[in-house]
């Protein structure tokens, strides 16, 4: 029953949704080992884990993306069989996906009712749909104007009509996938307020989040997966998110980052009124000024799609600018031309840590050990008069890995095998050995492990402690206030600030992000 309650057909103690040993193998990779879970009607139940955990390959069964080799899915003090989402759905399951599956030019009361108009005649199945998700909104505070275009509405009002659509398809157990990834602080909030909502109306919610203090703020319990097996769940408000983290990796994990107070020294990068744009001719970055120190780590907050990835790319040599100038140890890159202007850069001790490791930082068809060069592969380092110097490639390799903790330390191993934590590190590796005197990092722990992401911040900080310039872009604002000496702050490609993030108000932050007139800079 469209926007339907199952709930009063079940008995009250019945868990809303029981795996009892589920299995499932992709070849020699063990995915989930007996997973056995039990979820609470009417609760928020977090699910954390390292990268291959298991715990995606498991929501997936819950979904019907993919069938367990073995085991049992109970919903409702039932046994279902579960073989495709249309039988997730069947049985009140429904998923919030991280990338978010609408259709930008319809409107909000299209994308619902797209799939389940139910009925030939399509304006009556509007009208009707109109009156359910009306009667939802004011039921569950979810508010959206239906007739928007989904394209128009910022991220956070997108996510509502995502949850809209599951409760129209009458879930009674709603799954979401690192629901925040791309949400402002406020926008988090607003979430969080909408899942305690469901709470209270009997809903039940399957919370898939990296964020540990996430989980205390809004889960009643909490299972941690390790190696694609449960090691244990939890009451949220008996534990920590150090013992959390601790079951999640094996062993203690330093949450906090420490360091020292920075000692900045002279500009080693200034920008000044730069603007770049796209290849529409949409200004991207607008007059946006600054300059990062030796010593320091400068941090630029926002939410991804700002004019982040525009200003990156024109640091980093790749793109260029439509007008301002930018400064390398007082050297104008506009004298830099043409397809090797990257490469000028780096021997100007300049490295890039690209956003998207995958489509600009690794060849996943490459061994590691021609990853690890990539960019420098010319060097003489590398190369004879007339061959390639394999032994020392794949030494190089070897001593990157060590260096960095790369696992496995393969470097005849496809870039693409390893997992998204050592696929960072790989990339980190090669781009720190050089001894770069300014270094532009984005998103430097997306996708990655929590062991990893305190490696990371390590290496990061101890950069900044070497006389290093750290430009950090980061869509996690806990990351840039807890890294970063001076923080900026990018919506809509203008720049605000610098703001001293031992004193910053995420609060406020959040609303720069946002492009709320009067924030405060």
């Amino acid at each position: 029953m469209t926007g339907g309650n199952r709930a009063a057909a079940v008995h009250p103690s019945s868990p809303a949704i029981e795996l009892r040993g589920i299995d499932k193998r992709f070849g020699a990779v063990h995915a989930n080992r007996a997973v056995d879970l039990s979820v609470a009607r009417g609760s928020i139940h977090g699910i954390v884990g390292e990268n291959g955990a298991g715990k995606s390959t498991l929501m997936n069964i819950l979904y019907g993306f993919l069938q367990a080799d073995s085991g049992e899915i109970r919903a409702a003090g039932r046994t279902v069989e579960i073989r495709r989402p249309k039988d997730a759905i069947a049985v009140g399951v429904g998923m919030v996906h991280q990338h978010f599956m609408l259709v930008e030019p319809f409107t909000v009361l299209e994308n619902i009712v797209l799939g389940a108009e139910g009925g030939a005649w399509i304006q009556q199945s509007f009208a009707r749909a109109r009156r359910t998700l009306e009667d939802l909104e004011r039921d569950y505070g979810l508010a959206v104007a239906l007739d928007a275009r989904v394209g128009e509405l910022s991220v956070g009002v997108q996510q509502r009509v995502e949850i809209l659509k599951v409760l129209y398809r009458g879930a009674e157990t709603l799954v979401l996938d690192e629901p925040t990834a791309v949400l402002t602080p406020q926008e988090t909030e607003y979430l969080f307020r909408i899942l305690r909502r469901l709470k209270e109306e009997g809903k039940t919610v399957l919370l898939i989040t990296h964020k540990l203090q996430e989980i205390m703020d809004v889960t009643d319990r909490v299972t941690v997966m390790r190696a694609g097996a449960v090691v244990g769940t939890k009451r949220t408000e008996e534990t920590s998110k150090e013992e959390l983290a601790e079951m999640m990796v094996g062993r203690k994990v330093l949450l906090r980052v420490e360091k020292t107070p920075a000692e900045p020294g002279a500009p080693l990068l200034q920008v000044e009124q730069l603007t770049v744009v796209d290849r529409a001719g949409v200004a991207r970055v607008k007059d946006a000024s600054f300059e990062v120190r030796s010593g320091e780590i400068l941090g630029v907050a926002g939410v991804s799609g700002n004019g982040q990835s525009e200003l990156l790319e024109a640091l980093a040599g790749l793109r260029d600018a439509a007008s301002g100038r930018i400064l390398l140890h007082g050297q104008d890159l506009a004298t830099l031309r043409g397809a090797g202007r990257p490469r000028s850069l780096r021997r100007l001790g300049l490295a890039h840590v690209p956003e998207d490791r995958h489509r600009m930082g690794m060849i996943a068809s490459f061994d590691a050990s021609e990853t690890a060069m990539l960019g420098y592969h010319d060097l003489p380092d590398f190369n004879g008069a007339l061959l390639s110097r394999r032994p020392d490639i794949l030494g190089h390799c070897r001593g990157l890995m060590a260096a960095f903790d790369v696992r496995p330390a393969d470097p005849f191993l496809r870039t693409g095998s390893f997992s998204g934590g050592n696929q960072q590190k790989l990339v980190l590796a090669r781009e720190l050995e050089r001894d770069p005197s300014v270094v532009l990092v984005g998103q430097p722990t997306r996708g990655v492990d929590i062991g990893a992401i305190e490696f990371i911040h390590r290496r990061l900080v101890a950069l900044r402690d070497a006389g290093k310039a750290v430009l950090l872009v980061s869509a996690e604002l806990e990351e840039v206030l807890s890294l970063s000496d001076r923080v900026l702050v990018m919506c809509d490609g203008r720049i605000q600030g610098p703001i001293d993030p031992r004193t910053a108000d995420p609060r406020e932050i959040g609303l720069m992000m946002a492009g709320v007139e009067g924030a405060a800079a």
